[in-house]
C-alpha cells in the first residue's frame, strides 16, 4: 500500500496478505521512484494507492475507488503519442466499492485526476478527485505487470478549503479509512 504522506498512514490487515506500507513523498516523480522500488523489492500482487484527495463533484468524508487514471499535466500538452489517460482493468477491479454519500457504489470508473500541483481552484481538468501521485503510480506499476486501484478519502472541496483545511481533515481521513478496510478486507 502507498501512501504519499506519513500523515496518511492507516494499518491494513488483509486476511492471508502480507501489507506492507510505503510513504512515496508528494509528487509524481518521488511515487513512481517508491512504487517501482518496492515492487522490485518486494513482488506484490497488487499496489493500492490510499490517501487524501480534493474534487469538485463529491462530499468530503466522501471514498472514491478508482482504475481510471489522467495526467492533468499531459492532458495540456499537444504532443503526439503522449498518453495521459489509462483505465486499469485487473483482477481487484471490484474488489472495494466507493462510498459515496454514506452508501456504497460499486462502480469504478471514477476518474483520479493527478498532476504536480495542489488544485485551489476550480481548473479545466476533469475528473472525480485530484491528486499529485495515482498517475505516475500506476505508470510504475504498467511497467512492472502489478494490478493497481486507488482509494481517496475526500478531505476537500477544489476552491472551497484552504490548504489548512485539508491538513485538519488528515485524522478524519485516517479514522474513516481504518474503518474501511476493516470492513471490506477481513
Amino acid at each position: 500500500m502507498i501512501f504519499a504522506l506519513p500523515e496518511e498512514v492507516i494499518q491494513v490487515e488483509w486476511e492471508n496478505c502480507k501489507i506492507i506500507p510505503i510513504v512515496s513523498r508528494i509528487g509524481k516523480a518521488c511515487a513512481a521512484i517508491a512504487v517501482t522500488k518496492a515492487i522490485l523489492s518486494e513482488h506484490p500482487d497488487i499496489v493500492i494507492n490510499i490517501g487524501s484527495a480534493g474534487t469538485l463533484t463529491h462530499a468530503i468524508g466522501d471514498i472514491i475507488v478508482s482504475t481510471h487514471f489522467e495526467d492533468r499535466d499531459f492532458a495540456q500538452t499537444e504532443l503526439p503519442d503522449i498518453v495521459y489517460e489509462y483505465c486499469e482493468n485487473n483482477a481487484y477491479k471490484n474488489s472495494f466499492p466507493s462510498i459515496i454519500k454514506n452508501k456504497e457504489v460499486w462502480k469504478n470508473d471514477f476518474i483520479v485526476n493527478t498532476g504536480d500541483y495542489f488544485v485551489t481552484t476550480e481548473l479545466h481538468a476533469h475528473g472525480d478527485v485530484f491528486d499529485m501521485e495515482s498517475f505516475a503510480e500506476l505508470l510504475a506499476c504498467r511497467s512492472e505487470g502489478v494490478p493497481f486501484i486507488s482509494i481517496k478519502y475526500i478531505t476537500d472541496i477544489v476552491g472551497q478549503n484552504s490548504i489548512k483545511l485539508w491538513a485538519e481533515k488528515l485524522e478524519e481521513a485516517r479514522a474513516s479509512l481504518t474503518e474501511y478496510f476493516k470492513k471490506y478486507t477481513l
